[in-house]
């Protein structure tokens, strides 16, 4: 049977409509004879004595219901189900279950949520909403999400793709060259967020295969699935395709290494921008602006996602990095301290086996940055 869950809930919104709440009392200060003080004080503030409950509303929104296997409806029969597909400023575009492309705003309550992630809507999002034509829609609701891939921006989440299954890393071998360090952050996103990352190092047409093999034997030894392709002349793609399919799977990298082309060739007739690496700095020009969910003919979806030369974690702290990484975490329980950072303590059983080879230098080395870099951020953040 159906379980029906009522829109009617008590949630944050942004405090921005309200003036600043007058400090001090009014009364005091009247009685003691400062008559020009309170001549002085604004008349367009509020007295409440509600503080930062002013900023709680209740939110009336659809009613969904949600069956045994988590398939949410809606018994308004006005509302459509659908996938975001792209958003662009205040506009989405959305695929309505019934196939027709919908250009969607968001509603105002919605926007006035107060989230700590950049936007509201993301590509990916499963939402319901209102359309006269599709032309004109009105999203009004949005299904609860997982596999959410996210980084930091400007001390923000940034949402990069919702609803995902796949997290395919894509970086290549040559022009650009690989940056294994960028790998390892995306691995410790996939991790922190409950989806399956798959390593693909494209471009193999330009290079010797050979000096990739350590590499690729360290990554494949921690149980995670790598495959080396090339867009130029057809190497695993088809292979790529069946992984693909029926699969929601978000594309990650840097510009540059072939994001756009591997989908060309793995769904032919898409015609998506590419452009060539520059010969000056080694780097790739922004092809993709925005991520946009694309629709494969064998079933499922794929995210192509803007390229990304820096990464920076989401919702990951110092202490918990050593636990996301697999070559690491079966050595923390041997440390000396339970609060060990493996850095410069003593008696650090992952130091141990770094030195005995058991953990890859290059991968300690790589955490050993990242450690550094985010206590240099919690620092300045409770500073």
């Amino acid at each position: 049977m159906a379980k029906k869950k009522r829109g009617k809930q008590r949630t944050d919104f942004r405090k921005k409509y309200q003036g600043r709440v007058r400090q001090g009392d009014v009364t005091r200060t009247f009685r003691q004879g400062d008559v020009e003080k309170l001549a002085d004080v604004v008349h367009g503030e509020r007295v409440s004595g509600k503080g930062e409950l002013t900023r709680k509303r209740t939110v009336n929104s659809p009613t969904i219901q949600q069956d045994e296997d988590g398939v949410t409806s809606s018994p308004d029969q006005s509302l459509i189900k659908g996938r975001v597909i792209s958003v662009h400023g205040l506009r989405s575009k959305v695929l309505g279950e019934d196939g027709v492309f919908y250009e969607c705003a968001i509603r105002q309550v919605l926007k006035s949520l107060s989230i700590e992630q950049r936007g509201v809507i993301v590509a990916g999002d499963r939402v319901f909403f209102r359309a006269e034509s599709p032309a004109d829609g009105m999203i009004e609701s949005i299904d609860p999400r997982s596999g959410v891939i996210s980084r930091t921006s400007r001390g923000r989440q940034h949402v990069i793709a919702a609803n995902v299954d796949y997290l395919l890393i894509i970086t290549s071998a040559a022009q650009p060259g690989l940056k294994p360090a960028l790998i390892d952050r995306f691995l410790l996103t996939a991790e922190h967020c409950g989806v399956e990352p798959v390593i693909v190092i494209n471009k193999l047409d330009l290079i010797d295969p050979v000096p990739l093999q350590p590499m690729i034997g360290v990554f494949a030894s921690m149980g995670y699935r790598v495959l080396v392709t090339s867009a130029e002349d057809g190497t695993n793609v088809a292979y790529l395709r069946a992984l693909l399919a029926g699969k929601q799977t978000a594309l990650a990298g840097q510009s540059g290494v072939g994001k756009s082309s591997l989908l060309n060739a793995i769904e032919p007739g898409l015609g998506l921008a590419v452009s060539a690496v520059s010969q000056d700095n080694d780097k790739g020009r922004h092809t993709t602006t925005a991520t946009t969910l694309i629709p494969l003919k064998g079933g499922g979806a794929v995210f192509d996602t803007p390229g990304i030369r820096q990464f920076q974690l989401w919702d990951i702290g110092s202490s918990e990095v050593s636990a996301l990484m697999p070559d690491l975490r079966p050595y923390v329980s041997g440390c000396r301290y339970p609060n060990c950072l493996h850095l410069s303590e003593d008696g650090c059983a992952v130091k141990d086996a770094v030195a005995d080879s058991r953990i890859d230098a290059r991968r300690y080395d790589s955490y050993c940055h990242l450690i550094e870099e985010l206590l240099s951020e919690e620092e300045a953040t409770f500073r």
